[in-house]
């Protein structure tokens, strides 16, 4: 009969337990990763485990053309499922519902106050020039005055060496009464140097050219020194409608948040940089420096020159002229002051951020703008009971299916049927296991048709057992004994088992890119038992069967083993022959 080949096949036939020894390390070191993390159980989508529901409703911004179309709502769920993935949140659906709403489910155990500011914030940022501020609900002095907290605590730059702040400059905080707040005003109007040509007329009075024109400057000067005179920044209903419907070409007020946790209010000028001029943006923490967390952010070719145009415009301004604010959707998140043109095409924004506020706003800004503005139309509880019988009637079809499986192998293979449960026993750990790590590390949650893709996984890793099963007693057949018929078998089965589970995998692969949703859950649960397959194969299966080949219950062919070749109808023992040496002719020539 043949013998295994001799070289590397046969050091590795030799020692199978290395394969088996490194398996079982690696189910320990999972396992025990699983209970060090605290997570020890796979994390629930919503259809199983609940969560919450939201109703975004859009809406026209008032004096604006009707923008609600199916392009752009279609825009608005990509930009929120991006921004939902950004916090690590797996399984949340985002979707339309008829021609104005978008349904937004997020799992439980996700931040839910957090999720719903990311998908429902518009996340229109402008960088503004500030011509005038003071702190909300304090009364100014006619003298120039220190600007509260430094207003300047952010910083915009492009190194820490460009950082301009000034705790020392003086602001020019309008006057308590309302004639002199009205001149403080106008001033500050007047002295502004950067509006665009577009907007020249509404932020500059004096440089109308005709009577009519500077008639109806002067008429919306009024109206913003009335807006800025009544604006109270400590009441959140006032704060909320500040700016509203103003265009980025308008001169505007606001309102923001100091590092001192005091409200601040504004007047800024037109806009001179937009969000969509940003390439990228990202949190990180300064360790240089006391100011923590800072956002950082890099724009493109074009949004650098604008943004080196402005900050050198405002550099040779005073104060509070060479102070520009970064508002985003219509409020205040950073006001820092300018000494130098920034010509670097990076910026920063950083203040009293924690870990959390910095990441959220980088998110969204990396994400871009929605293009639409919405409004939570509902927010409600989705609870977990009709989860719970689904996912009870999935656990007790999959254990009916994995019963029959095991029924079938020991009543057709019988003693090599313990080989195949081994190998299905620790398939199903390792799934387990690393479902559960999944769902802290990349937010991965289990949904129903996630269990159904472990329940078809069942199937498929039982086909890579009953193909080696096969293909060795087909050697057995052949009249070679159980040894060398497992060594002659694998080569065989490999390939097959190898080419089958790429189909798998490709088909897996293949679903998960181009659908959405629960599918996807699916499809990865597919792709991942897939995998595992080859894996728990290579490294289990076929080690355990080299061993067991050598155990005389299964090399004897006992009638129980599965291999018994009188069943198989095996041919006689194949012997080695030796060939007929030549005659010798020994007549002499």
């Amino acid at each position: 009969m043949a013998a295994p080949k001799k070289g590397r096949s046969a050091s590795a036939q030799s020692r199978p337990g290395r394969s088996l020894a490194l398996i079982l390390i690696a189910i320990v070191a999972l396992t025990g990763g699983m209970f060090l993390s605290g997570h020890t159980t796979p994390r629930l989508g919503i259809d199983l485990a609940g969560g919450t529901s939201i109703t975004l409703e859009a809406k026209n911004e008032p004096g604006q053309p009707n923008a609600i179309n199916k392009t752009n709502m279609n825009t608005a769920v990509d930009i929120m499922n991006r921004r939902v993935n950004g916090l690590g949140v797996s399984e949340a659906e985002v979707q339309t519902q008829g021609d104005r709403n978008i349904i937004v489910n997020i799992p439980k155990g996700t931040n839910s106050k957090q999720a719903r500011e990311q998908v429902g914030t518009t996340a229109k940022l402008y960088f503004r020039p500030v011509l005038t501020t003071e702190v909300a609900g304090t009364a100014a002095t006619a003298s120039p005055s220190t600007s509260p907290s430094g207003s300047a605590s952010p910083s915009a730059s492009e190194s820490a060496a460009d950082k301009a702040t000034s705790s020392s400059s003086s602001s020019a905080s309008p006057s308590a009464t309302a004639t002199s707040q009205g001149r403080a005003v106008t001033d500050a109007l007047k002295a502004d140097s950067t509006p665009s040509a577009s907007s020249s007329a509404t932020s500059s009075p004096s440089a109308s050219a005709s009577p009519s024109a500077s008639g109806s400057a002067d008429a919306e000067t009024t109206a913003l020194q009335a807006a800025y005179t009544a604006l109270d920044c400590t009441d959140p209903a006032v704060r909320a409608k500040a700016g509203e419907g103003v265009k980025p070409t308008d001169t505007t007020v606001a309102c923001g948040q100091n590092s001192s946790g005091q409200w601040q209010k504004y007047i800024l000028g037109p806009a001179e940089v937009s969000g969509t001029d940003i390439k990228s943006a990202s949190a990180v923490f300064d360790t240089q420096s006391t100011a923590g967390w800072k956002v950082t952010m890099d724009f493109t070719s074009g949004g650098s020159k604008k943004f080196a145009s402005i900050t050198g415009k405002l550099a040779q301004n005073q104060s509070p002229q060479n102070q520009f604010a970064i508002v985003l959707d219509g409020e205040v998140v950073s006001d820092p002051y300018v000494s130098q043109a920034l010509t670097g095409g990076s910026a920063e924004i950083s203040g009293s951020f924690d870990q959390t506020e910095a990441q959220d706003l980088a998110n969204m800004l990396k994400y871009g703008a929605l293009p639409l503005t919405f409004k939570e139309a509902s927010v409600t509880t989705v609870t977990a009971a009709l989860g719970g019988e689904q996912l009870e009637a999935g656990l007790i079809a999959g254990g009916i299916g994995l019963a029959l499986v095991v029924v079938y192998l020991v009543v057709y293979y019988r003693g090599l049927s313990l080989i195949a449960i081994a190998s299905l026993l620790v398939s199903g750990i390792l799934t387990y296991v690393i479902m559960a790590l999944l769902g802290p590390t990349i937010g991965f949650a289990l949904n129903l048709p996630a269990v159904c893709g472990a329940i078809v996984a069942i199937g498929i890793t039982a086909d890579s057992f009953i193909v080696f099963f096969e293909r060795i007693r087909d050697e057995i057949r052949e009249g070679r004994s159980l040894r060398p018929a497992v060594e002659r078998a694998w080569p065989r089965a490999r390939r097959t088992i190898m080419v089958s589970d790429f189909v798998s995998f490709l088909a897996a692969a293949v679903l998960f890119i181009v659908t959405v949703g629960k599918v996807q859950g699916f499809a990865f649960t597919l792709g991942l038992t897939t995998v595992l397959d080859v894996v728990v194969v290579f490294f289990f299966t076929k080690p355990l069967m080299t061993i067991l080949a050598r155990k005389k219950f299964f090399a004897n062919g006992h009638s129980w083993s599965g291999l018994d070749p009188k069943r198989l109808g095996a041919k006689p023992p194949l012997r080695r022959t030796r060939r007929a040496s030549a005659p010798v002719d020994t007549k002499e020539a």
